[in-house]
């Protein structure tokens, strides 16, 4: 079964490999402890077109009558009970569209489970586990409403023993660490993605994927990483601003940006403001980012 979808998207290099069914399902197994081995198994779901592209989530299958939900961040976010209630509820709808809500049995659905694969240079600990319930503006001993994501840091030295039994997950992640190694060796960014790849394929690391996608790797990094070293950039000058005009008007200055960097490097990849737009929200600190937000920059 192939895993279809609108790949112009997909939010990341992540996203791409859980369209294998054969590499979403290896995950599924290093992270539940089974041996799956019939990639056919795996039903996949996706969000349908009509959905906001600003709640379109990385991965979602059943298997074994699970419903995974899994995606990928490269900033910590918070807000991924929130995200993914909004996902699974959009996914469930569609899924049950053709069933009877009003009769007297009991209508079943798949058990969700929710995970979130941390790569980012901020610091977390190995295992953590959100729960939507902290978002309540009134806490609860006894929330009525829960959901429950797990997050692991699959950075090199965090959860070793999940990334030897993933080849899939270790793979990109050596793929990651040898596209900011060359990076702080001064490479030059599209230089350090195709020599990252170059890497893998030589050393037999995803190298099927690698050979058949090496050019949508490529760009989808270089809009990835460019946002993320302007936006560090950025963030120096607008905390050194901030200790002489107040730390409220540095981060204001840090955000708007950071925000108009990423749009100019968009426009080198994306026609519309829509399309910009849809690959922005992506990002949790620019959520609240407007179509007339974006327009303003063409």
């Amino acid at each position: 079964m192939s895993i279809t979808g609108n790949r112009e998207y997909k939010s990341d290099v992540f996203s791409l490999l859980m369209q294998t069914p054969e590499y979403a399902l290896e995950v599924y197994n290093a992270l539940n402890n089974t041996h799956y081995d019939n990639p056919e198994d795996i039903y996949v779901k996706k969000l349908e077109s009509s959905f906001s592209l600003s709640i379109r989530n990385d991965a979602s299958f059943i298997i074994d009558s699970y419903f995974n939900l899994y995606e990928h961040q490269s900033s910590y976010c918070p807000n991924m009970p929130l995200r993914n209630l909004v996902y699974f509820s959009d996914l469930i709808r569609d899924l049950i569209k053709d069933m009877d809500w009003f009769e007297r049995t009991l209508v079943k659905i798949p058990t969700p489970h929710f995970v979130v694969f941390y790569n980012g240079i901020e610091p977390r600990p190995d295992v953590e586990i959100m729960y939507l319930s902290s978002a309540f503006m009134q806490p609860t001993d006894e929330p009525e409403l829960e959901l429950k994501c797990t997050t692991y840091n699959i950075n090199t030295n965090h959860n070793k023993n999940l990334l030897e039994k993933s080849p899939v997950l270790k793979g990109y992640m050596i793929f990651i660490d040898k596209v900011r190694q060359y990076i702080k060796n001064d490479v030059p960014l599209k230089q350090s993605i195709e020599q990252a790849i170059q890497y893998c394929i030589q050393n037999h690391i995803l190298e099927e994927f690698f050979r058949k996608r090496k050019a949508e790797v490529t760009k989808i990094m270089t809009l990835d990483f460019t946002f993320e070293r302007r936006l560090e950039l950025t963030k120096r000058d607008a905390m050194e601003k901030g200790r002489n005009e107040g730390l409220l008007q540095g981060r204001t200055e840090e955000r708007n940006q950071s925000l108009g960097a990423w749009i100019t490097s968009l426009k080198e990849f994306l026609t519309t403001p829509e399309e910009i737009l849809a690959r922005i929200v992506k990002n949790p600190n620019y959520s609240d980012v407007t179509l007339e937000d974006v327009k303003r920059y063409f």
